[in-house]
This record gives structure tokens, C-alpha cells and sequence, in this order.
């Protein structure tokens, strides 16, 4: 094929804008610039790759997605070699993108990336947090290198290393009546007022846990937010059903809840690193998966402690 790293770079950015015109901007160019470039790439494959809309930008075909994520993966590889050039493949240096699911991404991943980039200053990291669906087709869009997620409805496109197997517990208020007890089972759960997190893949792990055991949830509230769940558990609104790890029981409004530990034998999440299976990863990217790869021996064997307060 007779095109050029920067034809598809112009390209990519109009795919990503939906607009020539966007795309000569951020490029500095014309926007006959951008246009001849999609031109060429459209002769020499034989691809339509964008609908056109009058004075309504562009849209990518099927045969254009398909085109533009292959495209942007080879300049990521491209820029990659660039870096590589640079420093003989020595230093840890670039961008990193990263994308986490939001019910552990702030629990741990501040201070871990304090720690990245205090031991690699040259690297510069992006995070952003999404639920299963988004965070998944961003990764298959190149847009991000790494996710730390866990492994529910992953494609086969996908690629995960577990790092933590995290099973399910309950909280409830301080002054609920199961409050005292260690351990408590789904079955005394059930009929009582539950709160659910309502999101996406979220709300089916859990009602899948009852299902297990023959069991249908009391639903009574649900919340968009684990803040918010954490709150109304704690102002005794019901109790809720939780996996990632509880460094603390307090919620937002100071309000206090405790944590109960399940009898029944239920299913663990696995919490870990996805990414793109055909993708190498860039040396920011494997320094990265090292330091979380430390993070969770470290927590397994017990030399991060987890707060109660």
C-alpha cells in the first residue's frame, strides 16, 4: 500500500473529530490537507472509510472503524519506535493512558501512580475511570494502553492477568440488627431492605450471588454512586453487598457501617490488568504493570495494612 505515516495521522484525527475541520486545527493544516490525505487512503485501499453529511462532519464506515483502529494502533507502534530511537530503549519515557473501573480505581491507584511517577518523571500518565462496557471499548479503540478492571464480559480480543481475587461481603449500619454478628449468610439477607449499586455489570454480579443460592434481593434502593451507597447503608437505609476492599467504614457524611463476612460460598471477582492481546506493550506500559504486579504481592502478604477508620 502506497501511503504514509502521516496520511494516516490525519486520518485518525478527522475519525476522532468526526470533522476535517477539527482535525487541519489541531494539526495546524488546511483542511484540503486532511481531505486529500482520506482521499488518497480511500483510492489506494478501495475503502469508502467515512460517510459524508453536509455541514455535519464525517462518519466512519464498518469497513472505516475497522481501518482506523488498525491505523491508530500502528502509529501508538510508530511513536513507540520514535521513543525507542530516542533513548536506545533504555529510559522509561512517553505517554501512558490508563482507564480503571471506579470502585477500586480511587481506592488505589492515587498512590500507586504518585509512586510511578516519582520513579519515572519522564512518563507522562493519564488516568480516567469507566464502567465495564466503556472502559472495554476503549481499550479495543487503542485509547488506552492499560485497564485495571476486573475480568467480567471481556472479549476474546482482550487480554487479562488477575492480580486480586476479591469475594463478596456485606455492610450494614452499626446499628442494624445483624451489627454484631462476624458473619452473616444471603439467605437472612434477602428479605431485608437492600441497597444496589446500580451500574452496569455491577447490579448482575450481585443478583447473580442470590440467584446462586435460589434467592431473590429485597431491592429497595438503588444508587449510581458507591458514595452514595455507602452513605444510605450507613444512615440505615438497608444494607448493601461489596467486593473491593474496606480500608474504610466510614462514609461521606462521617456517618459509620460495618462489614459482615459471607458464609455462603459465592463467587469471587478477579480484579487485574486487561489490555489489547495484539498490542505490545510500551516500556511505560510494562514498568507500570510491574509496580501493580508489586502492589498486590505486597497486599496479599500483608504489608499493606487495610484501615478500619
Amino acid at each position: 500500500m502506497n501511503f504514509t505515516l502521516k496520511q494516516l495521522r490525519y486520518f485518525v484525527l478527522a475519525g476522532d473529530h468526526s470533522s476535517v475541520t477539527k482535525a487541519a486545527e489541531e494539526m495546524y493544516v488546511s483542511q484540503p490537507s486532511i481531505s486529500s490525505a482520506i482521499h488518497h487512503l480511500e483510492t489506494v485501499t478501495g475503502l469508502q472509510l467515512f460517510i459524508r453529511h453536509h455541514a455535519q462532519g464525517l462518519t466512519l464506515t464498518p469497513q472505516g472503524r475497522q481501518f482506523y483502529r488498525k491505523s491508530k494502533n500502528l502509529l501508538k507502534q510508530a511513536d513507540d519506535l520514535a521513543l525507542f530511537a530516542t533513548s536506545l530503549g533504555k529510559d522509561i519515557t512517553g505517554n501512558l493512558n490508563l482507564v480503571g473501573f471506579p470502585t477500586f480505581t480511587a481506592l488505589m491507584m492515587p498512590s500507586i501512580l504518585k509512586q510511578f511517577i516519582t520513579r519515572y518523571p519522564e512518563v507522562n500518565v493519564h488516568c480516567d475511570e469507566m464502567h465495564q462496557r466503556d472502559l472495554i471499548q476503549g481499550l479495543l479503540n487503542s485509547d488506552y494502553e492499560l485497564a485495571i478492571t476486573y475480568d467480567m464480559e471481556l472479549p476474546d480480543s482482550v487480554e487479562f492477568l488477575p492480580l486480586l481475587s476479591l469475594p463478596p461481603y456485606a455492610v450494614v449500619s452499626q446499628d442494624h440488627p445483624l451489627a454484631n454478628r462476624k458473619k452473616v449468610s444471603l439467605k437472612e439477607l434477602a428479605d431485608l431492605p437492600m441497597v444496589m449499586l446500580d451500574w452496569p455489570m455491577s447490579r448482575e454480579y450481585f443478583s447473580s450471588l442470590f440467584l446462586s443460592q435460589n434467592l431473590k434481593p429485597n431491592c429497595a434502593h438503588k444508587a449510581h454512586s458507591l458514595g452514595m451507597v455507602r452513605g444510605m447503608v450507613a444512615n440505615g437505609f438497608g444494607y448493601s453487598l461489596f467486593n473491593t476492599p474496606a480500608v474504610s467504614n466510614v462514609a461521606l457524611d462521617g456517618s459509620e457501617f460495618v462489614s459482615l463476612e459471607l458464609e455462603d460460598e459465592l463467587m469471587p471477582l478477579q480484579m487485574g490488568i486487561a489490555r489489547l492481546a495484539q498490542s505490545r506493550l510500551t516500556p511505560a506500559g510494562n514498568a507500570f504493570v510491574e509496580m501493580l504486579q508489586s502492589y498486590a504481592d505486597r497486599l496479599l502478604s500483608g504489608d499493606i495494612e487495610e484501615k478500619s477508620s
